[in-house]
């Protein structure tokens, strides 16, 4: 299949989920080509990612997320196929890259024009599409929300997935003191990132933090939640910033947990009242598209920053596998299990399919 083929000869491939619930529910239908609306433009997609954002979407408790029946996938990376009423020309066959929420386990899907970034054809589209979500994720979070500065002392966890690998990139190149919780396996990983590793499972992260800095650190960002979140604030020394992004307390096993999601708003309440403690300490969330939303320019600069630091070689996206698109359920599962390093990638273009098989 090419760009040469007619419409007609063409169909798009996508993961359906008819309700919510775990991977198993997740089909592989074929239907004719969307078709894009006034301000879209419809993409053929190369990759889409599989991160944490998705099992949230899946199992329907991504704030504002779809409603059944809908097809997941946060991210992608893909070329220009055609263009919706008042989009103008000059883009078709362009390669772009995008935030979705969800949507982009498919071979076509049609977005606004508003939402792409141009990506470099030079870069491997697996490579780009870990900077458009987990780099600018990173980025956003350390120079937009947390506003760092050099030598400042900063906590991720979750050190050795898909963002917390980012952010350690990214930290080393702002001058920070980097600090990075992960089980027993990923703490040789997390100190070839240049961070100090802390073993979750044989330590407590906050005594580690005290003992190793005196007095706390300038930055902890909180992908977990819940009662990590208390213990992530009490990690800050004064004037510190707690930057809360992700909901991985709320689920077991890559499934929701009612009691977790509980404890997960309560915890959270607890700590943004914190604010009202005239310490200096700071608590702020973040959520990617919601930033893109309010601020698509900084998307844009922020995503060609990075594929510019890519390009000069500066950061090394670290994908985990390549995954035929068909073959989603399973990176979901691998999700459940957890102890992914980097990012799961489906390749979406039937074309590209061996490569992710052979990988």
């Amino acid at each position: 299949m090419n760009d040469s083929e007619p419409t007609a000869a063409r169909v798009n491939r996508r993961i359906l989920m008819t309700r919510y619930g775990g991977p198993e529910l997740m089909t592989v239908v074929e239907e004719p080509l969307p078709e894009p609306g006034p301000g879209q433009v419809r993409v053929r997609i190369q990759v889409a990612g599989v991160g944490f954002p998705d099992v949230l979407v899946r199992e329907g408790t991504y704030p504002r997320g779809p409603r059944p029946p809908f097809t997941p996938g946060y991210d992608f990376i893909g070329t220009v196929d055609k263009l919706g009423p008042g989009v103008s020309g000059g883009v078709v066959g362009q390669r772009v890259g995008a935030i979705t929420v969800y949507g982009s386990h498919a071979d076509y899907l049609c977005v606004p024009v508003g939402w792409l970034v141009p990506v470099p054809v030079d870069v491997d589209p697996a490579e780009a599409l870990v900077v458009v979500f987990n780099y600018v994720t990173a980025y956003q979070m350390l120079h937009r929300t947390a506003r760092v500065r050099a030598k400042e002392r900063l906590l991720v966890h979750g050190a050795a997935g898909g963002i917390g690998s980012a952010v350690l990139q990214l930290g080393r190149l702002a001058g920070l003191e980097l600090y990075g919780t992960g089980s027993g396996t990923d703490t040789a990983r997390i100190s070839a990132l240049g961070a100090t590793p802390i073993d979750y499972t044989k330590e407590d992260f906050l005594t580690c933090v005290r003992e190793l800095t005196g007095e706390g650190v300038d930055v902890v960002l909180d992908g977990i939640g819940g009662a990590v979140s208390l213990r992530s604030y009490r990690a800050l020394r004064g004037g510190g910033r707690l930057v809360m992004f992700g909901h991985y307390s709320t689920t077991v096993a890559g499934r929701k947990s009612m009691r977790r999601i509980a404890i997960f708003y309560l915890a959270g309440a607890m700590v943004f009242a914190a604010n009202l403690i005239p310490d200096g300490r700071r608590v702020r969330t973040f959520r990617v598209a919601k930033l893109r939303d309010r601020r698509p320019d900084w998307f844009r600069d922020d995503a060609l920053a990075l594929f510019d630091l890519l390009q000069q070689g500066k950061i090394e996206p670290i994908v985990a596998e390549r995954i035929p698109l068909i073959e989603a359920g399973r990176a979901h599962e691998n999700l459940g299990r957890g102890g992914i390093v980097g990012k799961q990638v489906l390749i979406c273009d039937a074309g590209l399919d061996s490569e992710a098989t052979n990988s």
